[in-house]
Formats: structure tokens, sequence, C-alpha cells
């Protein structure tokens, strides 16, 4: 019998808050937060803004010495780790370690490593580069990292998917508690690819937006669309078995119902045409959680802004959904947070369950002139207060990989 499963801790760091009661409130207030990068001196980059994580400490979260020995990536892992974990009340020596694990993927890793100990090597030698190099780099160490600062010994596993990465994370998760693998499960994303070397990169590909308008950058569903914006931070949550939560008398914010994943198997950044992959996906969530697409009421899109992305995903949602697809809200978050890469599906993820928690409907801020391909409600401007029952968080990253997981309001 397949058992259920429920989410009872949230943590979030991002570019609209440090915190999810932060990031929450700036939701609802439709807080645009991008800016000029300052991380780095972009003066001569074609690209000049990015969705920065503000006010953000390390040493005063974690420690001097333990700062130092972490990717950014992996500090913004920990901290909302931290948060989820506290925020579910669990107790660490109550449960059974061996059945508590930890799932956090990430699309690159400690990029801002790499690049600061390459430049090191070839400037100094490679004999005096970081002994801590590997371990603060490699993709999989946000996971191992948190693993150890919360003291968990079940399943530690890195999902690397590109951007599809923290919702496959929580897919994966939340199938290993239902079938009874595990018991608790922190799982999501995280991501910190502002650097020169991300910058640089994703921009002579032509991903990025280049207007450097920090009001029209992030335009989802747009007709003038061009690109979408880097984005950096994490979102963490906490999946837990639905009777063992109700053990311990936990609050139980939504229940994850089903998860769907395929692959376009088509080109290494272009999704398919048609649509069929992202279809397929949302398809396949639907069908794992027994709903049909009749009774799903938003959809929180993967909406990155790009010309092929959001004309193709609307596409999908269309020809899946039909005549349901005239009632169903649907909207990008990314046009506040920029785009999180491996780090966007986790904190989607809160944002999804908040909707339905609080009965609110994220907005899709900035756009104006839709696309006339994109024929859905983007839920423009401004939120709405609307009764949500089931919702859908879609992710599709390069390599063709789709991710769809569907959250439902809990009932006992």
């Amino acid at each position: 019998m397949k058992r259920r499963v429920v989410i009872t801790g949230l943590g979030a760091i991002s570019p609209i808050g440090n915190n999810v009661k932060e990031n929450w409130q700036n939701i609802k207030k439709a807080v645009n937060g991008i800016g000029e990068i300052t991380l780095f001196d972009a003066s001569n980059f074609d690209v000049k803004i990015a969705a920065e994580v503000k006010g953000f400490d390390p040493i005063e979260q974690l420690g001097k010495k333990e700062a130092k020995r972490l990717d950014r990536f992996s500090q913004f892992a920990i901290v909302a780790a931290r948060e989820a974990f506290v925020d579910s009340g669990i107790n660490i020596d109550e449960v059974d370690r061996d059945r508590f694990g930890v799932i956090i993927g990430s699309g690159i890793g400690g990029l801002g490593t790499i690049q600061r100990e390459v430049i090191k090597g070839e400037s100094k030698g490679y004999g005096r580069i970081s002994p801590f190099f590997v371990p603060m780099s490699i993709t999989n160490i946000a996971a191992g990292n948190v693993a150890i600062d919360i003291g968990t010994k079940g399943v530690c596993v890195c999902i690397v998917t590109a951007c599809a990465a923290g919702t496959n994370s929580i897919g994966e998760a939340f199938r290993k508690i239902r079938d009874g693998y595990q018991d608790i499960i922190l799982s999501g994303g995280a991501e910190a690819s502002i650097t020169k070397i991300g910058i640089g990169g994703f921009s002579v590909m032509r991903a990025l937006n280049m207007s450097n308008d920090i009001n029209r950058s992030s335009i989802p569903f747009d007709k003038n669309r061009g690109g979408f914006v880097m984005g950096e931070g994490s979102g963490v949550i906490v999946l837990e078995e639905l009777e063992h939560a109700k053990k311990r008398n936990a609050k139980i914010y939504a229940e994850i119902v089903g998860y769907g994943v395929t692959c376009d198997a088509n080109h290494i950044t272009a999704p398919r045409e048609d649509g069929e992959g992202a279809r397929k996906c949302m398809a396949n969530a639907l069908a794992d959680a027994n709903l049909k697409p009749s009774s799903v009421d938003y959809i929180n899109a993967h909406g990155t802004s790009t010309p092929l992305n959001d004309k193709i995903e609307s596409k999908a949602i269309v020809d899946l959904f039909k005549e349901h697809s005239k009632k169903l809200k649907v909207s990008s978050t990314k046009s506040m947070t920029g785009h999180l890469l491996g780090g966007s599906g986790g904190i989607e993820a809160i944002y999804t369950t908040l909707a339905i928690k609080d009965g609110f409907v994220p907005p899709t801020i900035s756009s104006k002139d839709i696309d006339q391909e994109c024929t859905l409600d983007y839920v423009l401007g401004q939120g709405r207060n609307e009764e949500i029952n089931v919702a859908l968080s879609n992710s599709l990253g390069f390599g063709g990989h789709n991710a769809t997981i569907a959250i439902k309001k809990y009932k006992e």
C-alpha cells in the first residue's frame, strides 16, 4: 500500500527574502528581486543585472571557519535546510536517523569556487589552490553538508538535471517516502551561479536577457521577452510520511500526491516544439496522483522568459487541459526571483505550497504585452485571493529534463 506524504517544514533564501516569511510576504507584495550585479564588477559585461540574495552574511549564519569552507550554494542549502528542519519541529533524537534522508539537487554546484581556484592555479601554480577546492565545488556536497549539519543518516543523494534538479529532487524524495524506504526527507535545490563565468557562459549562448532593464527583463510570456535573469538561492522542504507526522502532532502545510518525469530526447538546450515532453510530464504527475486535469486550479510554470520555453510550455498546458485551461491560473514567480537554475524547483515548491495553504495565487509581475502564442491566464501584475485545492509546479531543464510535482490541500 502506498503511503501518504505531507509537507511539514519549509526553508527558503532567495532574491526576495532570506527566510520563508520574507519570501511569502514579498510574493504577495509583487516585489521585484532583480537589480544591478554587486557580487562582481560587471561593467565590462553585456549583462549587468541579476537577482541576487541580499543582506546575506555567511559568517553570521554559519561561523567564520565553516563559512570559509563552503561554496555559496552550500551555504544557501544549509541555511534553508536549517529553517525547514526547525519549522518542522522534528527532534533529531526522537526519530530514526536511518530513515531520515536528504535529497538536494543543483544544476552546477560550486561554480564560484571553481572559478576562483582555476584563476589562482593559473596565476600562482596549481600547488597553491585550496585543499578544500574539490569538497567545496562538487555538486553533491550541498546534500552532504546538510546531512552532516542536521545529523541525518538515511538516503543522501544529489539530483543533477539542470533547471529541473530541485523538482526532480522533491519528486524522488516523495517516491522514497511513499514507497516505504524513508520516513522523512529534506529535499529541494540550491544554486549560486552569479559569477563571471556563470553570467559569461549563459550570455554567450544568448540565454540571458540583455536589456539591463530591471523592470522589463524577467517578463515570462511577454512578446518582448528575450531571455532569463540569473537568480540564486535555495528552497528546501521537509517531506514526511503522514502517520509519522501525525504521531508527533506536526503541522501540515499540504500533501504531495504525484510526480511526473520525462525527457524530450530532442536537443541539448531547446524543448520540443510540440511540447510533448512537458505535456506528458504533467499528465504523468496527474496520473500518479489519480487526479483528473479538471481538478487542477493553479500551475506554477517553469516560465523562464525565454522565447521557446514560454510558448511551448503554454502549448503543453493547453494541449493537456484543453477546455479547462481557460479556467486555470498560471504564473511564473521567476518574474520576481529570476531563474535559480537547479534551485528554482525548491523555492517554487514552497511558493506553490503556500499558495494552497493561504488561498493566494502568486502573480507574474513585469509582463504586459502577452505573446499571442501564450493564451492562458498568467495572473499579471498582482496576485489574487482564490482557493486552490490542487496545484502543479513545473521545471524544465537543459538536456530535455522535465519534472512536475502535484501538491494538494491536506485533508484527513
